[in-house]
């Protein structure tokens, strides 16, 4: 595997860990695809709000690093602090699981309100900023002339996950309506966050 594509498959598996979590704006999604309600706008905005996100994390981070290369240490501590807290809390949810996720609700009513609403979930979410500025841009700038591509593959992973979860909604619905699956999920994204903390604090 070349460095380049090591890199954006290293993107794409900690943005879609990032992503993968019982919330709002999944089960909005989740609930638009189930009723085929403006479901390619609402995948449209998700993804592109969580590229351009992750684009200005990949870009600010790796401006604060070429200006001042101490920063790097600075951020990768303050980052893996940052991962190893989301892989625990991961891990607590693993072991006392709090359900499943549900698309209850009322109808959407309208495109307009459904982009409204959809807008609103996603930039109206401080953890939006957190994982995709703070968290994707610190773990991007630890690649170096990399990161860019690092990024791409994140990008690439919330189109992936947010077309799969409104296109795919009534197979998927199944599913996440399942608290064992959101156990296996959240599993997989402790060990992620964990092992990517450990890395970024080891190599500090």
């Amino acid at each position: 595997m070349t460095p380049a594509l090591a890199a954006a498959a290293a993107g794409f598996g900690t943005g879609l860990s990032l992503i993968v979590a019982i919330g709002a704006q999944n089960a909005f999604v989740l609930r638009q695809g189930i009723r085929r309600d403006a479901v390619l706008a609402v995948v449209g905005i998700c993804a592109l709000s969580d590229a351009l996100l992750i684009a200005l994390g990949v870009a600010g981070v790796g401006a604060l690093v070429v200006a001042w290369p101490g920063a790097l240490t600075a951020v990768a501590w303050i980052g893996g602090a940052f991962l190893l807290c989301y892989g625990a809390l991961a891990a607590r949810r693993v072991l006392t699981p709090g359900g499943a996720l549900t698309t209850d609700g009322d109808a959407t009513g309208s495109r307009r309100r459904a982009v409204l609403t959809c807008l609103a979930m996603t930039w109206l979410n401080p953890h939006v900023y957190l994982d995709t500025v703070f968290l994707l841009g610190t773990v991007a700038a630890d690649r170096g002339p990399l990161r860019w591509t690092f990024g791409l593959g994140a990008a690439l992973a919330s189109l992936c996950w947010f077309a799969a979860l409104g296109f795919g909604a009534r197979l998927l619905s199944r599913f996440l309506a399942r608290p064992a699956a959101w156990r296996v999920l959240d599993g997989l994204v402790a060990v992620t966050m964990i092992v990517l903390g450990v890395t970024l604090v080891a190599g500090a």
